[in-house]
């Protein structure tokens, strides 16, 4: 700790030697740039008493914001749109930083040493490129832990918290030559500490703080010029008549449930598909339906929920609060204790864990992995196969996960997966394991196994530059013999084809 009650700016001033003294009031702007990059490496800043001018100031501040947004640009997969709001809100903890800092600076009025405002200026400068080093740092690793498709949870922690120590130890020791007082730098380490966990919290929604989006239209735009584009307008006309209609459909499709059949584990279905801007959805989550009615024993036991622009008059709309009426009416057609309900989800995915959802004008939310939980137990389904078809979606497992559950997710938890564009027939995950080993097997531990190759292949084939999806399975202990026993029943005795099932 004697470092950070080592001297002030005066003292600095006094030690720098006749060879390397610059002029007290300006400096070169690369000598500010060469002073940052020293503290970084926990060397004293050798500044004396300058102060950075105004202009010197603004060229520093955006010129490391560039590299800051070339970075984020960099780390992104595919097409990417500017993210304002993502860019902006993480600005609060700065602003922070130097008021607290103005604060401990405040109370020196020696002579020679500059004023507050002036030696705010020299920190901030200072802080802002001793903190290249340890950001490149962590962006060089992350790249080359995706690059080898190694970027998992740990690691990726891992790398975050030593640039983030190796940032707050730099900037602690630099503090100390500005404030006169210990009891002031301590506070500002204290408070820096405190900052740095709350920007920790807000990397756990990375959708909304990060200053770079997938951009799914560019995505879209650029399969149209490649011949294959979307069949229909993603905009829905909205209107009284179709909210009345959407009312009469979800009556007319729960009343037509049937029944549980005693002394039989009945398949029951949930699929659901809530991003209307992108056929891939639509395709997918009609393979599914059709599939789990053909293969599964499940005719009339499936609601379809489906967000298109064509659509509103043959599914429910797939929002959060359908998908809990829908799981709540599943409960109280079927045997809770016996049968089995299958949910499939397909959207777009992102870190947060929460899945894309859009119905244009219509506004949807987000569906969470927690809120898919609290239906479920509140429904008092025991017996679940889920199916989570997005980028991240292995995020969703733990929150789900039982002893009598089955989960299957496209991706682990901090990789994208692959073939939700507009160009894609069906999702890369969504063709391998239900398309086409579940139209061979009626196991689905089976079917994902035999999938996750292909799926590796596919992706590989395709050029996919951020690491293998990594598909992951949740194989409950008390699931395992009614999968079991559902699996020797419908092997048994094939049901009949239900070409004739509309999904």
């Amino acid at each position: 700790m004697n470092d950070l009650n080592a001297g002030s700016v005066l003292a600095d001033a006094q030690a720098e030697s006749p060879a390397s003294a610059q002029p007290p009031d300006r400096l070169p702007l690369w000598v500010w740039m060469r002073e940052g990059l020293r503290v970084a490496l926990f060397l004293p800043p050798r500044t004396a008493t300058a102060s950075p001018t105004p202009v010197q100031l603004l060229v520093l501040v955006l010129f490391h914001s560039t590299l800051s947004l070339t970075a984020a640009w960099i780390q992104a997969t595919g097409p990417v749109r500017f993210n304002l709001h993502g860019w902006l809100a993480p600005m609060w903890s700065p602003l922070l930083m130097l008021w607290v800092a103005w604060w401990a600076m405040a109370p020196a009025r020696s002579p020679g040493i500059p004023t507050p405002s002036g030696r705010l200026a020299a920190w901030y400068v200072l802080w802002v490129w001793a903190s290249i080093l340890p950001s490149m740092l962590y962006s060089l690793v992350w790249l080359a832990l995706r690059w080898h498709g190694g970027v998992g949870s740990i690691a990726y922690w891992v790398v975050y918290g030593v640039a983030t120590v190796w940032g707050l130890w730099a900037l602690a020791r630099m503090s100390a030559r500005f404030i006169r007082s210990f009891a002031r730098t301590l506070t500002l380490f204290v408070v820096l500490g405190a900052v740095s966990g709350m920007r920790l919290w807000q990397l756990s929604n990375l959708s909304w703080y990060s200053p770079w989006l997938p951009d799914h239209r560019a995505v879209a735009e650029a399969s149209a010029q490649s011949g294959d584009a979307k069949d229909d307008s993603a905009w829905m006309a909205l209107s009284q008549s179709v909210f009345e209609e959407q009312q009469a459909l979800w009556k007319r499709q729960i009343d037509a449930l049937p029944a549980q059949r005693p002394d039989l584990v009945d398949v029951y279905g949930l699929v659901f598909s809530p991003y209307a801007e992108e056929n891939v959805f639509r395709r997918e989550s009609s393979m599914v339906s059709a599939l789990l009615q053909e293969r599964f024993d499940a005719r009339g036991r499936v609601l379809h929920l489906l967000n298109h622009a064509k659509t509103a008059a043959t599914h429910v709309w797939a929002t959060p609060e359908n998908l809990e009426r829908a799981i709540a009416a599943l409960g109280q057609r079927m045997d809770r204790e016996q049968d089995l309900l299958v949910v499939y989800l397909t959207s777009h995915g992102a870190l947060d864990h929460e899945l894309t959802a859009a119905l244009d004008p219509l506004e949807v939310a987000s569906v969470t992995p927690a809120m898919l939980r609290a239906a479920l137990d509140a429904a008092g389904i025991r017996n679940r196969v889920i199916a989570v078809s997005a980028c991240y979606s292995g995020g969703w497992i733990e929150p789900l996960a039982t002893d009598y559950s089955l989960i299957m997710t496209a991706s682990d938890a901090t990789h994208t997966s692959y073939g939700c564009g507009s160009g894609s027939k069906l999702t890369y995950f969504g063709r391998a394991v239900f398309d086409e080993q579940l139209r061979q097997t009626h196991s689905f531990t089976k079917a994902f196994a035999n999938a996750v190759p292909l799926i590796a292949q596919r992706e590989r084939e395709a050029g996919k530059d951020d690491g293998f999806s990594n598909p992951q399975i949740h194989v409950g202990a008390q699931i395992a013999p009614v999968l079991q026993a559902l699996e020797q029943r419908l092997d048994a005795a094939p049901v009949r084809s239900a070409s004739d099932a509309k999904p």
